[in-house]
């Protein structure tokens, strides 16, 4: 089963500190790691690592530094769709501070910018076996295409809600799933209200809670010690995507196996070293989900 993905692709530069540094101080790192970040991104890497088929819709570019992303994405075995191959412009950059003790991190970044609205290009081969479309609301002109391709051909859409963008106002009566961060907030009407038949929202360490048209309920998020936070929740949402993709699973289903991600990932110091710790989950071998 694949998974589409359309969204931010950064370079992120991450260095691990054993405090995070106070103003005008200077501090040394304990560990460097370069690897391509943004919300879709991280889920595309999780989509992979679980056993599906992953395929990102973004701008990378051809700068040098867009590199050093293509090649972690191929190490990674994420299908690159690059809408900006001749793109001479460097790509967006995160700077990111992992505090050693705690694994919380800090991040300085800069969004989606090009020169010109990504669309979709006209290659019906993106949707071949996609079981599900993941969107993290970047490049708005692409969101709202893929969505209304996707809602064409009843793929359900997956949305990355982690804070209020203009396009939602447009975007939201096309999605099916809508995956919250604790601080997102809807102006005027609630999701529910605006038609997204799942709405579900997640708050850290705290309990994942969900709500459909019929029911409502909450999951419990695994206690583990955590070591890095660093994308996180962008594979929470790359495993829910994975999992909405998968016949014959529940909502509770759903954030269970997501939750269960997540916990992996924070476990791993680094942004990359906890894809060796989950085992690739199998559609046929899912089986049905129990309530």
């Amino acid at each position: 089963m694949r998974v589409l993905l359309a969204g931010l692709c950064t370079v992120d530069v991450v260095q691990r500190v054993a405090a995070f540094p106070e103003p005008g101080e200077k501090v040394q790192s304990l560990r460097v790691d370069v690897a391509a970040g943004g919300p879709a991104t991280n889920a595309a890497v999780t989509v992979a690592a679980l056993g599906g088929g992953a395929t990102l819709l973004t701008a990378l570019g051809a700068h040098p530094l867009a590199a050093l992303a293509r090649a972690d994405l191929a190490e990674h075995g994420v299908d690159l769709a690059d809408l900006t191959p001749g793109r001479t412009a460097a790509p967006p950059v995160s700077a990111v501070v992992v505090r050693d003790g705690d694994g919380e991190r800090t991040v300085v970044s800069r969004n989606a910018a090009t020169d010109e609205p990504l669309t979709l290009p006209g290659r019906s081969a993106l949707f071949d076996d996609v079981g599900a479309v993941l969107l993290d609301g970047h490049h708005p002109e692409l969101a709202l295409a893929v969505a209304r391709e996707a809602r064409r051909r009843g793929v359900p859409v997956v949305l990355d809600a982690g804070s209020w963008k203009p396009v939602l106002d447009e975007l939201l009566p096309l999605v099916d799933v809508a995956a919250c961060a604790q601080r997102f907030s809807a102006p005027g009407p609630s999701l529910s209200e605006r038609g997204v038949p799942v709405v579900i929202t997640t708050a850290g360490p705290e309990p994942v809670r969900w709500s459909t048209r019929e029911d409502s309920g909450q999951v419990p998020v695994p206690r583990v010690e955590a070591r890095d936070t660093l994308g996180a929740g962008d594979v929470w949402h790359g495993a829910l995507a994975f999992a909405v993709a998968t016949p014959g699973r529940s909502v509770p289903g759903w954030i269970r196996e997501a939750n269960a991600v997540a916990a992996q990932r924070v476990r791993h110091v680094g942004p990359r070293s906890w894809t060796g710790a989950v085992e690739p989950r199998a559609v046929e071998n899912v089986g049905e989900d129990k309530r």
